[in-house]
């Protein structure tokens, strides 16, 4: 909810609390958690911490790659994330 009111930095505060939470509970590569990883790279490319929400990105689209195959849903969505956020640095050729 705060991040759809534009308070993204309050909403990073609480992702950040969740992705900790599952972490602990369902452990670093649970398919639980790169959803959170993955919940939490835009809320940071929204503040214009792109290099951060780059490496949340990788995070997820590795986690993924690991845990579906390339044409999962899932892994589709890291790889369009991680797109984004290039594009954003003006990394075209990645």
């Amino acid at each position: 909810l705060y991040w759809c009111q534009g308070r993204a930095r309050e909403a990073e505060v609480i992702f950040l609390e969740a992705l900790s939470e599952v972490e602990n509970t369902s452990g670093l590569d649970h398919p639980n958690t790169l959803t959170a990883v993955n919940h939490l790279a835009p809320v940071l490319q929204d503040q214009g911490r792109y290099e951060a929400s780059e490496v949340m990105n990788r995070r997820a689209l590795a986690g993924y790659e690991k845990c579906f195959e390339s044409d999962h849903p899932n892994t589709l969505m890291a790889v369009n994330n991680l797109a984004v956020v290039l594009r954003e640095q003006g990394r075209y050729e990645e």
